[in-house]
């Protein structure tokens, strides 16, 4: 039987390794030779290729040479991380053309019902108007005429009259003006 301890140190041991799931954005700080690195994975890259430029033209071979293999690592798990992330959308889109696919063909099995309902439909009118003597064209679709579609009746009403208007026979002179003459 395995002590309590053991399993801690193996939960701990198994969880210490960053899974794929969001490590492009995740932030890591890396311990390398000159101190301690923060940041994304691509920055960290572009951080330890600086520095292995500059340890380059200093003519230090071992440093440039640890910074190279810094970057490397990181470039390393960029690109695992990149692979799952492209799998995941290739599997999230064939998934969705499946799906798509299936909704197609119910749509397509919903359209041929239908068209067979219709098409039953219309064979019962025309058999009914063929067995009362009536022509299929006097059948017509079976439609009922509702009042929506009736003929509207326009009203019409007397105008009221507005306040600034007399009645019939009254002339008003206009403002700043003299009453109209009678006709002669």
């Amino acid at each position: 039987m395995k002590s309590s301890r053991s399993r801690s140190r193996n939960k701990n041991r198994n969880n210490n390794r960053p899974s794929g799931g969001n490590i492009v954005n995740r932030v890591f700080d890396s311990s390398g030779p000159e101190g301690k690195v923060r940041g994304t994975p691509q920055q960290i890259v572009e951080k330890y290729t600086q520095l292995h430029r500059d340890a380059v033209l200093s003519n230090d071979r071992v440093n440039a040479e640890n910074f190279a293999q810094h970057a490397e690592h990181y470039t390393r798990m960029l690109a695992e991380a990149q692979k799952e992330i492209d799998a995941k959308r290739e599997e999230q889109e064939k998934q969705q053309r499946e799906r798509q696919a299936e909704q197609d063909k119910q749509n397509r099995e919903r359209q041929a019902e239908r068209d067979r309902e219709r098409a039953e439909r219309l064979k019962a009118q025309e058999e009914a108007a063929a067995a009362g003597g009536v022509e299929a064209e006097e059948v017509g679709s079976g439609l009922v005429e509702t009042p929506e579609e009736a003929p509207k009746k326009r009203r019409t009403r007397k105008p009221k009259a507005r306040p600034d208007q007399q009645p019939e026979g009254e002339e008003v002179a206009p403002e700043g003006g003299s009453a109209p003459e009678a006709a002669e």
